[in-house]
């Protein structure tokens, strides 16, 4: 172990790379004394370089997991959760058996939503996706009960209220079809079907279409493929560059240590 090497990092951080758990729960199995490095008990706090020192979890050793990057076109009907106690199908069904990762999603869609889903096992990008302190937009196609009317995108752009949130949209604009486009930059819990609903509107039909730079482009439903890595790239210049001027209000945004519970933002 070597706390000074330029290469170390926390070993909390390298046990969820490696799928342990999340850095809190490695954390938890720090202090429980079920970690050793180089034969020997950690202390929380402590530095690894890995592929120099050995760690064990249970007498186990492990090994950081290979990152993977997925884009996901979500139908109907499937949640967004790992595993559903109700029984419902959720997004892994869509993913072959073969993954050699975990993965998870970055901001869920409902169950009665459709389009783009990020899948990773990249913490570290999903907690800068995430975060409110970041501006990532999300961009939907909306098929609302009518047409809002100017006053009703006036209020959306400014915001309306919904229990004790308040919800706006970036932008509004409308395709060819007559299909509304949203842009948002935050994404609350139910977010547009609850803004809309704010302005009477019912909400028929919503489609996620592009996550900041990332488009759902022609992938057919229940398809899924791996992002290029300049996709990959662009979703972190998209984290890092564009600071949010709203406050930090927003708890359905915040990185969870169970990514499973995260509340759906469509």
């Amino acid at each position: 172990m070597s706390e000074s090497n330029d290469e170390a990092i926390r070993l909390n951080r390298y046990l969820a790379a490696c799928g342990v758990a999340s850095r809190r729960g490695a954390d938890q199995l720090i202090a429980d004394g079920a970690v050793q490095v180089n034969g020997r008990p950690v202390l929380l706090g402590m530095k690894i370089v890995p592929g120099t020192d050995d760690v064990l979890v249970n007498g186990e050793p492990v090994e950081p997991e290979p990152i993977i990057y997925l884009a996901l076109n979500k139908p109907r009907d499937i949640v967004c959760t790992s595993d559903d106690p109700q029984g419902r199908r959720t997004f892994h069904e869509l993913l072959p058996d073969d993954l050699p990762a975990r993965v998870y999603c970055v901001g869920r869609l409902d169950r009665d939503s459709e389009g783009l889903l990020l899948a990773t096992n990249d913490g570290e990008l999903t907690h800068k996706l995430l975060h409110p302190k970041h501006h990532v937009s999300k961009v939907y196609e909306v098929w609302p009960s009518r047409d809002p009317s100017p006053e009703d995108i006036e209020d959306m752009l400014r915001g309306v209220e919904s229990g004790d949130d308040i919800l706006r949209a970036l932008n509004f604009t409308r395709d060819p079809d007559g299909v509304w486009i949203v842009e948002l930059g935050e994404g609350k819990n139910r977010h547009i079907r609850r803004m809309f609903d704010a302005c009477n509107l019912r909400v028929h039909r919503l489609r996620r279409i592009a996550i900041g730079p990332l488009d759902l482009g022609d992938l057919r439903r229940g398809d899924w493929r791996e992002l290029h890595p300049e996709e990959v790239e662009a979703l972190r210049a998209s984290a890092s560059e564009q600071p949010n001027d709203t406050p930090d209000d927003n708890p359905d945004e915040t990185p969870n240590d169970n990514p499973t519970e995260e509340p759906s933002e469509s």
